[in-house]
C-alpha cells in the first residue's frame, strides 16, 4: 500500500495542520517532521488534516513532511509488559534511559517489548486443532506470579498447521501457523491493538463479588465490585494518591495497572520506589511482578496525557482476556480532562462549562464503560475494575469533571479536607460517599463473611447519620443538655470513627484488614452499643460507662488484635460483660 504523505502548513502547540493529501484517515497514526514525531489524525476537512502530536513540537517547521501509517495508534501486547514502566504511548522508560540517558529525546522509536529476551514457551494445542480469536494456544511464565497466556489475535480463525514446539523464543519469532480462508497466517507471541478500541468479549456478566481492598471504609461501608468503576474526588492534600496506592498494594486483583496521568514527577518517583520495594503478601514476591506502571508526568507533552488513559485500559483488557482480574488506577482523570481542554482550545472548538469541550461527558463514559466482569472469547472469566482519582480545583465537587464522573461510576469515595487536616485517613466522608453496588454484593457478604454483615453495616451507617444530626444541636447548645441516650449515640459514633473508619497505613496490623476482622470489629462495637442501652434503661449515666476505659479498648483493637488471631475481640467482649455486670451490681446496691 502506498504511504500517504503531506506537509505541515500550521503549528499550534501539539496541534499541527497538514495539507498535500486527502488520503489521511481519522485516528490514523502519523509521523510528523524530519524527527518522525508520533501523532494522530483528529480532524479531516476538505482543506486540511488536523494532527495532535504526542511529543514536544518545539523546532518543527512549515513544509516538513507528515507520513501516514495506514493504521490507528496501536500498542504492542505480549510478554514483557508486567514489571515495566511505560510513558503514555507505550515507550519503555527504563530501556530508553539505558540507551539514551535520563532525558528522552524527541522522535525516539524504541520497541515497547524486549525483542532480544527469550521466553520459555509451552504449547497448549497441537497441529490440526481448530482455533478462533482469543483462544490460548501457548503459555510462558512472564513473572514469578503471572503466567502469560499467548492468544490467537483478532481476525484469525482456522486450523493450526505448524507449531514450533516447546522451547525458548523471542516475542517476534514465528511460533505457529494457522490455515485460514485468507491463506496461511503466522503467529508470534505479540499482537497489536488500537488503544481507543475496546477489546471484544463474549458476554458481560452481572456483578456479584467485591474488590476486597483491606480498607475498612471501602470494603464494609462503600464497596467496589470487581468489574465496577469508582471515583475518588478530593482537593489537594486529601489523600487521593495514597488511597490509590493502598488499593494497588492490597486489593485482591491479579494484576495492577497504575497510570500517573499528569501527576507531579516526585509523586511518580515515590510510586516507582515504593512498588519496587513492596512484597506481595500472598506470594512473598515483589509486587512489581504483577504490576505495570504508566508514567506521564505533568511536564510531559499534554497530548500524550490523553493517550495514557487509553493505553492503560487496553493493557488491562488484554490481561482480562487471559482470565485475570485487573484493577486500574488512574491518577488523575482531571489532568486528563485538562489535556482535552487544552487541545480543544487550540482547535478553536466551542467551549462548554469551565472551558471543557462539549464532548467531555462522552469521553469519560467511553473510558469508564470499558470496566466490566466478562466471559472472554476463550470461555474464561476476567474483569477490569477502574478507579479514577478526580482533582477538583478548591475541592469543589460541582465542577464538570466530578459531576460527569459521578454519572458513569457507581461508587463514589468523597475525600474531605477537614478530615484530612484532622489526620483522619482515609479521609473519605461517610455522609457524602455512596456505593450503588452494595445491593448486588449483599449475597456475597452473607455467604462469605456472615449473614449479619449487611445488618451490622446498616446499623453503623444509621448511627453515623444520627451523630451528624446531633452535632448540629451540640454546636448550638453543647452536649451537656442532651439526654443520656443521645450521649451514648455520640460515644458509639466516636468509637466507629476513630476505631473503625480511621486506618493507619503504616501499622502492620492496620494497613490491611481481612473481611472477617472487619465484621468482628463491627460486631463488638454494636455489642457495646446494645449493652450501653441496657444500662441506660436502668438509669446508669453514660459517663460511668465511659470512665471504665472500654471505649479506648475498642478504638485500639485495630492495633492490639492481630489479623490472624481474632480471639482478642472475644476477650474484649468478655470484658464488656464483666464491666456491665459490675456496674449493674454497684447500682443495685
Amino acid at each position: 500500500m502506498e504511504q500517504t504523505k503531506g506537509y505541515i502548513y500550521g503549528i499550534n502547540g501539539p496541534v499541527v495542520k497538514v495539507k498535500g493529501s486527502d488520503k489521511f484517515r481519522m485516528q490514523e497514526m502519523v509521523y510528523v517532521g524530519h524527527e518522525k514525531l508520533i501523532g494522530e489524525v483528529i480532524g479531516v476537512t476538505s482543506e486540511n488534516v488536523i494532527v495532535q502530536v504526542y511529543e514536544d513540537t518545539c523546532g518543527l517547521k512549515l513544509d516538513e513532511e507528515v507520513c501516514g501509517t495506514g493504521a490507528p495508534l496501536c500498542i504492542t501486547l505480549g510478554p514483557g509488559i508486567l514489571s515495566n514502566i511505560f510513558d503514555g504511548i507505550q515507550r519503555p522508560l527504563p530501556d530508553i534511559k539505558n540507551h539514551f540517558g535520563s532525558f528522552i529525546g524527541r522522535g525516539v522509536d524504541f520497541p515497547a517489548l524486549d525483542t532480544e529476551k527469550r521466553w520459555k514457551v509451552t504449547f497448549k494445542m497441537k497441529v490440526g486443532d481448530p482455533v478462533k480469536p482469543g483462544d490460548i494456544f501457548a503459555e510462558t511464565p512472564e513473572t514469578p506470579l503471572i503466567t502469560h497466556k499467548i492468544m490467537v489475535p483478532n481476525g484469525i480463525e482456522g486450523k493450526i498447521v505448524w507449531l514450533a514446539g516447546d522451547g525458548e523464543y523471542t516475542v517476534n519469532d514465528v511460533i505457529a501457523r494457522v490455515e485460514t480462508n485468507r491463506g496461511e497466517q503466522e503467529l508470534t507471541m505479540c499482537q497489536k491493538w488500537p488503544i481507543k478500541q475496546e477489546r471484544p468479549y463474549l458476554e458481560r456478566q452481572p456483578i456479584s463479588r467485591p474488590l476486597v481492598t483491606g480498607q475498612r471504609i471501602m470494603d464494609s461501608m462503600f464497596p467496589l465490585a470487581k468489574g465496577g468503576a469508582a471515583s475518588i474526588p478530593g482537593g489537594f492534600g486529601t489523600g487521593k494518591t495514597m488511597n490509590q496506592h493502598q488499593i494497588a498494594k492490597w486489593c485482591d486483583a491479579d494484576i495492577i495497572v497504575y497510570i500517573g496521568c499528569g501527576e507531579r514527577g516526585n509523586e511518580m518517583t515515590q510510586v516507582l520506589e515504593e512498588f519496587s520495594e513492596l512484597i506481595d503478601p500472598k506470594s512473598n514476591e515483589p509486587l512489581l511482578a504483577r504490576t505495570v506502571l504508566i508514567a506521564n508526568t505533568s511536564n510531559m507533552p499534554v497530548a500524550a496525557r490523553e493517550a495514557s488513559i487509553y493505553t492503560g485500559v487496553t493493557l488491562a483488557e488484554y490481561y482480562r482476556d487471559m482470565g485475570y482480574h485487573v484493577a486500574l488506577m488512574a491518577d488523575s482523570t482531571s489532568r486528563w480532562a485538562e489535556a482535552l481542554r487544552e487541545i480543544s482550545g487550540r482547535l478553536e472548538e466551542m467551549p462548554a462549562e469551565e472551558g471543557f469541550p462539549a464532548y467531555l461527558a462522552s469521553r469519560l463514559s467511553a473510558f469508564y464503560e470499558r470496566a466490566g466482569y466478562v466471559t472472554n472469547l476463550n470461555g474464561s472469566e476476567g474483569s477490569v475494575t477502574l478507579i479514577g482519582a478526580v482533582s477538583p480545583q478548591g475541592g469543589d465537587f460541582s465542577e464538570p469533571v466530578t459531576q460527569n464522573t459521578k454519572r458513569f461510576t457507581r461508587c463514589f469515595w468523597a475525600l474531605d479536607k477537614s478530615l484530612a487536616y484532622a489526620r483522619h485517613y482515609p479521609a473519605i466522608n461517610w455522609l457524602n460517599s455512596y456505593s450503588a453496588y452494595f445491593d448486588e454484593l449483599e449475597d456475597w457478604y452473607k455467604e462469605n463473611v456472615s449473614p449479619d454483615f449487611v445488618k451490622y453495616r446498616n446499623e453503623i451507617m444509621a448511627i453515623l447519620s444520627e451523630e451528624s444530626s446531633l452535632m448540629e444541636i451540640v454546636k448550638l447548645i453543647g452536649a451537656d443538655v442532651l439526654p443520656e441516650s443521645q450521649k451514648a449515640t455520640l460515644e458509639i459514633a466516636k468509637i466507629i470513627r476513630q476505631g473503625f473508619l480511621q486506618q493507619n497505613a503504616f501499622h502492620k496490623e492496620d494497613t490491611y484488614v481481612p473481611m472477617d476482622k472487619q465484621y468482628k470489629m463491627m460486631e463488638i462495637i454494636l455489642y457495646l452499643n446494645t449493652k450501653m442501652k441496657e444500662l441506660l434503661e436502668m438509669g446508669v449515666p453514660v459517663s460511668v460507662i465511659v470512665n471504665t476505659g472500654i471505649s479506648e479498648e475498642l478504638v485500639k483493637m485495630k492495633y492490639t488484635v492481630p489479623n490472624n488471631d481474632l480471639s482478642g475481640i472475644d476477650r474484649i467482649k468478655a470484658r464488656i460483660d464483666e464491666l456491665t455486670d459490675k456496674i449493674i451490681s454497684d447500682y443495685r446496691e
